[in-house]
């Protein structure tokens, strides 16, 4: 199904698929990293666990009427995708207050945001993909500011929709990142949702179900991946 590697990142290897024009496989791998790679590990079945989570949000968005670059799930680790122009963007949606806002803005931790806070990040390793405004983000990607205000809009769709998934299998959707492409003139989104791009916690005892399991060394995180899959297979 796959041909030649294109592309190997931090948590994906990225082929072309054979004999498909404009369209990719996305292999996903067991490494974890964390504080833009500094801190580095692998876990056994994780691959497994990104792309089961990632297909069944892929799939649920799709049945909502949003369009990504998703296509199907091939096998434990692999999907099929349609090939985007990556726009080097990092788009965070935030619900409630953790991580990194916190501590630029001296803002409480699990302070809740009405309306959600998007936030931009310009997607370069040697930079440490800094924070962004919307000039910026026009000024050093190939968008034009009505495209970013309509990634902007379908960003907020996206948490509108993860919002109503997860709490119905009792988890609340702190944060997440998102990333997006373009086919042709039109922008979809690309990349992954998973634990590993998203900041979940359990409604009612505040657990974390997400990759801080391994930032912080709190838990195991095969552990709290496999439990998000467990919730998500009972309504996907």
């Amino acid at each position: 199904m796959k041909a030649e590697l294109l592309y190997e990142g931090k948590a994906k290897k990225v082929y072309q698929a054979k004999g498909q024009p404009g369209k990719l496989v996305l292999s996903y791998k067991n490494d974890a990293t964390a504080f833009n790679g500094e801190k580095k590990a692998t876990f056994v079945g994780k691959g497994r666990l990104n792309n089961e989570i990632s297909s069944r949000i892929f799939e649920y968005l799709r049945d909502h009427g949003m369009e990504s670059h998703f296509i199907e799930q091939l096998n434990e680790t692999e999907q099929l995708v349609n090939k985007t122009e990556i726009i080097p963007l990092e788009v965070v949606v935030r619900n409630i207050a953790a991580g990194s806002i916190t501590r630029r803005l001296g803002i409480e931790e699990k302070t809740h945001f009405y309306p959600p806070i998007v936030e931009l990040f310009y997607k370069k390793d040697e930079l440490g993909d800094p924070l962004i405004n919307d000039e910026h983000a026009v000024l050093l990607t190939n968008i034009t500011a009505l495209e970013l205000q309509q990634i902007k809009s379908k960003a907020l769709e996206v948490n509108q929709e993860l919002n109503k998934l997860f709490s119905k299998v009792g988890v609340q959707l702190v944060d997440f990142k998102l990333e997006f492409g373009k086919i042709k003139d039109d922008i979809v989104l690309s990349d992954e949702i998973s634990p590993d791009t998203c900041r979940l916690w359990d409604k009612e005892t505040e657990d974390k179900l997400d990759k801080d399991v391994f930032r912080q060394g709190t838990g195991d995180l095969i552990e709290v991946y496999e439990e998000i899959l467990h919730r998500l297979e009972a309504k996907v």
